[in-house]
């Protein structure tokens, strides 16, 4: 039988991790579209030189985990003097992870755009920077609202591994809590639960925001 008391006593620390790993989240995901948006227009664009190192950047980043990259910052950057909170490792570790996804979705749905609109763009005289702007991202918007709002939901998912460098994070509170006190089921019962509280929002927002491009203010696809 689960422990009902030993779970409302400690409901307090789950709250407040889940705070924590919220507000990273959010700022690593925000940090991570910005990321994403610069290096998809370099690949786009084929900017020379930055498309090497962009390139570069998303393959190394896709293909190391989350836990190795959170590892190299907080232990092995300080053996060159850099260093840096478990909060700040958590923010920098989910951004270079988060940016090579959020790249590798808006590029691909950049290159969905058929180049006879960009040419009728032309024809009527935009300049470049126009036609992406007007013609270019409404539609590839439409095509990267299901791929961003799946990335979102696998990054919130990754902040699990923060308690990997003593971010008190609900992760970490719930190996503490089973640590301590023995309490495995209870432990774990609220750390799925917080983590499906923090992912059903962005569920039901992303099913809404993928309607609303797909039907709404771009028109049927």
């Amino acid at each position: 039988m689960l422990d009902l008391a030993f779970i409302r006593k400690v409901i307090p620390l789950y709250v407040h991790a889940a705070g924590l790993t919220i507000s990273i989240g959010v700022t690593g995901i925000l940090l991570a579209f910005a990321v994403g948006i610069i290096c998809a227009l370099v690949r786009y664009k084929k900017i020379p030189v930055l498309n090497q190192i962009v390139s570069f950047y998303i393959e190394l980043s896709r293909n190391t985990p989350l836990l190795i990259q959170l590892f190299f910052l907080y232990f092995a950057l300080p053996k060159i003097g850099i260093r840096m909170s478990s909060e700040q490792c958590g923010i920098i570790g989910l951004t270079f992870l988060g940016g090579s996804y959020m790249a590798e979705t808006l590029r691909s749905s950049l290159e969905t755009v058929s180049p006879v609109q960009i040419e009728s763009g032309e024809c009527i005289g935009l300049r470049r920077n126009q036609i992406i702007r007007y013609v270019v991202l409404p539609q590839a918007c439409t095509v990267a609202v299901p791929g961003l709002c799946a990335n979102i939901m696998f990054m919130i998912k990754e902040t699990s591994v923060f308690s990997a460098v003593a971010l008190a994070d609900l992760m970490y509170v719930a190996k503490d809590l089973i640590g301590l006190y023995y309490k495995t089921d209870e432990a774990l019962l609220l750390l799925v639960v917080s983590y499906f509280i923090l992912l059903l929002p962005v569920t039901l927002l992303s099913a809404w925001a993928e309607r609303r491009f797909r039907y709404g203010q771009f028109g049927t696809v």
